[in-house]
């Protein structure tokens, strides 16, 4: 695997944190059990917050275990989905979010509450896109 790679998984793992924390976890979990060999003997002794422990796998990448590189391709793969999904319902929900929730700040699924607020109200192609993504 590639430095560049990791680098952006990394970056992309620490950014999921403002899109979606349940995500975050699991995606970090997984990177978690795949890297446990790695984190034990390069990273046991760093503070864990701020992306450092990913930070330090990525500083060791050329020292990863083909399973430390599968669970950061797979996490990779699955945060892809997610953002493809997000963007496929913000697509879709634009006129919604736009007319009922402009002064709602994004974050912390707020404005996935004020959408679900305003069900009676929400367009059909919005409600459709968030129940195709399992929102609803």
């Amino acid at each position: 695997m590639k430095k560049t790679s990791i680098f952006s998984i990394v970056l992309c793992l620490a950014l999921l944190s403002a899109i979606s924390a349940g995500a975050e976890e699991s995606l970090l979990e997984s990177v978690a059990k795949g890297c446990k060999t790695e984190l034990e003997t390069y990273c046991k002794d760093v503070t864990p917050g701020e992306a450092r422990v990913l930070a330090c796998l990525y500083a060791r990448s050329d020292k990863l275990s083909g399973k430390c590189e599968y669970a950061f391709y797979n996490a990779a793969a699955q945060l892809e989905r997610a953002v493809g999904e997000l963007s496929y319902v913000a697509n879709e929900c634009a006129d919604d979010l736009n007319q009922f929730c402009k002064s709602v700040p994004a974050g912390e699924g707020r404005l996935l509450k004020c959408i679900q607020e305003n069900d009676p109200k929400v367009s059909s192609r919005c409600k459709d896109a968030m129940k195709q993504v399992g929102l609803r």
